[in-house]
């Protein structure tokens, strides 16, 4: 058996106690889900959030400052519930894409709308490529699954975890949707770059904050958003197409719906596009975004 090199020895990763033993907690968690009914685990893993993980983490203390930053005069208690909606459906999205199956199913039951769908197939048909784009809202994978399951060939492309143990099998979880996934970064670029150039469909979510990016409105705030996704547009000539999975009242259901192409034009003003219509959905439904994040960490407010 080949020993290690020194250079090998070097380059591993060093073993890290604190995320192996988030990662055997989580998967521990995620185990006993799966061994429930698939409409049990999905409302069991969105009260586990909601009331144990979400307070732990700190995911509750970041929600309600995010909302109390955007909405300061809203009731206080109305922030609340939108926080623990929000908490609720990351707890029900973070278990429905470990069940592949079940979900898988339901999504392709789902029928799209709207006229970005009427675009998407002509832009296929044509072998004209398309970044359907969205935000940490809903679940976007029931639109992937959905639309995979009616013959596009949707790539995804994901940030790495910084738990590596985790991140092993949450990007098992991508891949299983079906549809080729790429890691952010060198390789990640040119494999997707290609998937296009070939004619082939990206989602991309644009909703986190990016250190470098410009500072765009969001929610009457401004935050470092990327523009890379209508940059790619412009310079491959692809459309972009803003979509949404939203959940419904069951918990358990989406629509999804496919917004009109967003015209091109330069890519700070094609991304504020973009931003708009996350912003709609937002208002619309605030429990289903994703307040947990550090959306406007490098803004100044």
């Amino acid at each position: 058996m080949p020993s290690d090199s020194p250079d090998s020895v070097q380059d591993r990763p060093s073993f890290r106690p604190d995320h192996f033993l988030v990662n055997l907690a989580a998967r521990g968690l995620i185990g006993l889900a799966l061994a429930l009914p698939y409409a049990w685990r999905v409302a069991f893993v969105g009260w586990l959030m909601r009331r144990v993980i979400g307070p732990l983490a700190g995911y509750d203390a970041r929600a309600r400052e995010n909302l109390a930053l955007v909405w300061p005069d809203r009731p206080e208690a109305e922030r609340a519930a939108i926080a623990q909606g929000s908490l609720d459906n990351a707890g029900r999205t973070l278990i429905e894409n470990y069940s592949t199956r079940p979900f898988t199913a339901r999504a392709t039951a789902i029928e799209p709308q709207g006229p970005g769908y009427a675009a998407l197939i002509a832009a296929r048909n044509s072998g004209r490529p398309v970044i359907l784009v969205s935000g940490h809202f809903g679940n976007y994978e029931a639109a992937r699954a959905a639309l995979v399951a009616r013959g596009f060939d949707i790539g995804g492309l994901y940030r790495n975890l910084s738990n590596r143990y985790f991140n092993a099998h949450y990007v098992q979880t991508m891949q299983a949707f079906g549809g080729p996934v790429f890691p952010q970064g060198r390789a990640g670029t040119a494999g997707f770059v290609r998937h296009l150039k070939a004619g082939g469909q990206l989602v991309l979510l644009f909703d986190q904050d990016v250190p470098g990016a410009p500072a765009l409105p969001f929610l009457g705030h401004p935050a470092r958003t990327a523009l890379s996704a209508a940059e790619l547009a412009l310079r491959l000539k692809a459309d972009l197409i803003p979509f949404f999975a939203t959940r419904q009242s069951d918990g358990l259901s989406f629509t999804v719906e496919l917004d009109a192409p967003v015209p091109h034009s330069d890519a700070e003003e094609m991304t504020l596009e973009i931003t708009r219509a996350l912003e709609r959905r937002v208002l619309a439904n605030p429990g289903q975004w994703f307040w947990i994040h550090r959306r406007w960490k490098g803004g100044a407010a």
